[in-house]
């Protein structure tokens, strides 16, 4: 404790004079606006100007490759051919396969955990835990760890399914296969996703009060007529906060998909992200790229603003 005193009287005696009057001087406000101003600033750095830079370079041929060759201004060039490219509506096909898969496929079995969790049976803990456990790997980490899974010799995934089915382990393979491979994803997505939205609805269905239950129960209402009465319409909110975050995440889904398949077979799990990617790292077409994410973050923020208006709506009812 003295030391601490020791500590800032020191600094108050280190600080000039000038400085320590126009200090003493400023409001709350001009002090909380002094504290956070160098966070705003690097944050305006990071976003702003990159997203500026991007925009400005989607309306020229640059090209990242030949940084000293003549920029032209091709106005809305780029924007038009990527509208009109078939090579770009196929990855948004593919994105928009996986977005409804993972999101559903999430949200029911997520939903369900945190429904049989929010029970509290003996040693819900402990399983809560296990549960968690996918979400906490790094995507590196859990899209190598599949690969290995779903190699068809020696792989865990095609003995279980033989196991199951009776088919010979080394006849079909996952990641290879043009309908399997946009499937594997989906599955893989979901089981290290599937815990975050089940820690959302947990939320939601632990913020539910208890009176609310035992005047139902006075009523003499089913369980069925609860949860479809009660739990499922306060739940909803969060459930779909879930659907927000993971829809978000999911369309600009990129380290699964690069260490999974890499858009393979040929292009059947190429999502949009993988597109940008090769456009802009491989073909170098650094403009027509900056075009193509523009219109991306266009689509999500404008789809995620109506869906936000149709959260508000739910949870104002």
């Amino acid at each position: 404790m003295n030391s601490t005193s020791t500590l800032a009287e020191r600094a108050a005696r280190a600080t000039p004079a000038p400085l320590a009057r126009r200090v003493r001087g400023l409001s709350d406000r001009a002090v909380a606006w002094l504290f956070i101003a160098p966070t705003m600033l690097l944050l305006l750095a990071i976003n702003i100007f990159p997203l500026i830079w991007t925009v400005r370079l989607s309306f020229t041929n640059f090209r990242a490759n030949r940084p000293n060759a003549e920029i032209v201004n091709v106005g809305i060039d780029n924007y038009a051919s990527i509208l009109t490219d078939p090579d770009v509506w196929g990855p948004m096909q593919a994105t928009a396969h996986f977005l409804f898969w993972t999101i559903t496929l999430q949200t029911l079995v997520g939903f369900s955990l945190a429904y049989l969790i929010d029970r509290k049976f003996r040693g819900h803990g402990f399983w809560t835990t296990v549960i968690l456990i996918p979400m906490m790997l790094s995507p590196a980490v859990v899209g190598n760890f599949w690969a290995f899974i779903y190699q068809p010799q020696i792989g865990l995934f095609n003995y279980v399914v033989s196991f199951f089915t009776g088919i010979p382990p080394s006849s079909f393979e996952m990641l290879g296969s043009v309908k399997l491979a946009p499937w594997a994803i989906v599955l893989v997505d979901t089981w290290m996703w599937t815990p975050y939205v089940m820690l959302i609805c947990l939320a939601g269905l632990r913020s539910i009060p208890d009176y609310i239950y035992e005047a139902a129960e006075v009523d003499r209402a089913s369980a069925w007529r609860q949860f479809w009465s009660i739990t499922l319409p306060m739940v909803l909110p969060f459930i779909m906060l879930a659907v927000l975050f993971r829809g978000i995440e999911n369309f600009k889904m990129f380290d699964l998909v690069n260490l999974l398949t890499n858009g393979g077979p040929g292009s059947t799990t190429e999502v949009v992200s993988i597109t940008l990617k090769r456009e802009a790292f491989e073909k170098w077409r650094t403009g027509y790229s900056s075009a193509l994410a523009i219109i991306l973050f266009v689509a999500v923020f404008g789809l995620a603003n109506i869906y936000v208006k149709a959260l508000n709506a739910v949870k104002s009812r």
